[in-house]
């Protein structure tokens, strides 16, 4: 009976990818956690998604705490807890005051749930998945953030959009950090199995135009909104799903990766991986060169930012003795 948990249950994403979840078949039993003081707030979003369930004539368990120790037995443990980001703030702003609450949080997964897959939403979602990675002890295949996945889709419908044809007939991904120097891998986009730069309508591709409209989908959806809610709760759910499911799909994950791009490694970032109930495989691939120099410096900026947070958490709490995996 798969159990699936999420830690910052309150939050619009949180809740939100419960009911997202709810949805799977493979889950028998959700977990919505958050932290004391919000039981009431708890009760109601439990008690709100009953009542979903019940006209759904869905029968999942589901329960809240806000004792992390309950998350035990857990399949898939989903960290959507943090601050989150404001308008005009960078996602990279985030990154020292959320590296605190994930290292604590990471830390119990670890311990009370040594079995289980962590998914990190919490931004920045790259920095936050090797803090995760570190702090938790479990194995790098153990241990995954949301990263491109969402901007990857943005970019496929935008692109069935402009081609006029169904979003299963393109296939895309962007690589690389999930913010500004994001990777979009042309080199890689079919379109019915056709590469993209062999169609005569690719010569008029708005190219930067849809990819500073992937930039800055998210900011002008917290703009509007005041956060964003459904995309990344529909991709949460689906990366639960292709876990539970063992399903084998390649998506484009934040995972530690060493030498699977072109020999850059040795960081959490964003890259296609093969995803089943064992965990999060990066696959080694090739890209255009122009793509290489892209993400070399995706992955340089990165690898500095996670650098320089590792090294202001540890002087306030210690990694644990048990070591990483590999």
């Amino acid at each position: 009976m798969p159990k699936v948990t999420i830690i910052g249950a309150t939050g619009n994403v949180g809740t939100f990818a419960a009911h997202t979840i709810s949805e799977i078949p493979h889950v028998q039993d959700i977990l919505l956690i958050g932290r004391t003081g919000r039981e009431d707030l708890l009760n109601g979003i439990t008690q709100d998604l009953q009542d979903s369930f019940a006209a759904c004539g869905n029968s999942i368990r589901l329960s809240w705490s806000t004792d992390l120790s309950d998350l035990r037995n857990s399949d898939i443990v989903v960290c959507t807890a943090g601050i989150p980001r404001r308008p005009g703030q960078d996602r990279l702003d985030l990154a020292v005051g959320n590296a605190r609450l994930v290292a604590e949080l990471s830390r119990t997964v670890g311990e009370v749930a040594p079995d289980a897959m962590l998914l990190m939403i919490t931004n920045p979602v790259d920095v936050m998945t090797s803090i995760a990675l570190k702090y938790s002890g479990l194995e790098p295949r153990q241990v995954f953030g949301l990263g491109t996945h969402l901007d990857s889709m943005r970019l496929k419908s935008l692109i069935a959009g402009y081609f006029k044809v169904h979003v299963s007939e393109v296939h895309t991904r962007i690589i690389g950090e999930h913010g500004m120097s994001m990777v979009p891998l042309w080199s890689a986009t079919t379109i019915g199995g056709i590469q993209i730069s062999n169609l005569p309508a690719f010569s008029h591709l708005p190219v930067q135009e849809m990819v500073d409209t992937v930039l800055s989908s998210g900011e002008n959806i917290i703009r509007n909104k005041g956060s964003t809610v459904y995309g990344p709760g529909e991709a949460i759910a689906t990366l639960v799903r292709t876990v539970l499911g063992d399903e084998n799909r390649i998506l484009t994950v934040s995972a530690y990766i060493r030498t699977e791009v072109h020999g850059i490694g040795n960081v959490c970032i964003g890259v296609p991986a093969r995803i089943n109930r064992a965990g999060v495989f990066p696959v080694p691939i090739k890209i255009d060169e122009k793509e290489v120099i892209q993400f070399r410096e995706s992955v340089e900026k990165i690898r500095g930012i996670t650098r320089e947070v590792h090294s202001l958490i540890e002087k306030e709490l210690p990694y644990p003795e048990k070591p990483v995996k590999s």
